[in-house]
């Protein structure tokens, strides 16, 4: 298996509580960076998406924080789909400090949501692998 798609962020001053930890909420924003990052270099676009009369939908989201981040830390921002098949999709994330140190661990349950019917789509790894330029970026 071919290493996951990574992004690199740096925690910017304004992102951390009153700890000088990376506040909670942040991770999640680093996650959907990466995700859309991932989308991006596979050549899908959110305006893509919406002419196909889809968009992701977040179900389901756990994070384990394992080592703070703190401001001015480099960290590398991970990005795995896992496909069942079915109307859902699993995303693996790891968020990893520039010295290898696992910060935090992300697990998505997401699914594309049909825009005009409002349900999830059957076959959502179909649709990605129709519409990306590079679905193995997608592990397909």
């Amino acid at each position: 298996m071919s290493e996951p798609f990574s992004v690199r962020v740096t925690v910017r001053g304004y992102e951390t509580d009153v700890q000088g930890h990376l506040n909670q909420a942040v991770y999640l924003n680093y996650a959907e960076h990466a995700r859309w990052s991932l989308l991006q270099a596979a050549g899908i676009t959110q305006s893509g998406l919406i002419a196909q009369g889809v968009g992701p939908v977040a179900l389901e989201t756990t994070i384990r924080y394992r080592r703070e981040l703190l401001a001015g830390d480099e960290a590398d921002v991970t990005c795995a789909f896992t496909w069942s098949g079915g109307k859902t999709f699993t995303i693996e994330q790891t968020i990893t400090k520039a010295d290898g140190t696992v910060a935090a661990e992300i697990t998505a349950v997401g699914g594309l949501m049909d825009l005009k019917q409002r349900r999830l789509v059957p076959s959502p790894q179909d649709v990605f692998r129709d519409l990306a330029k590079d679905p193995g970026l997608f592990g397909l």
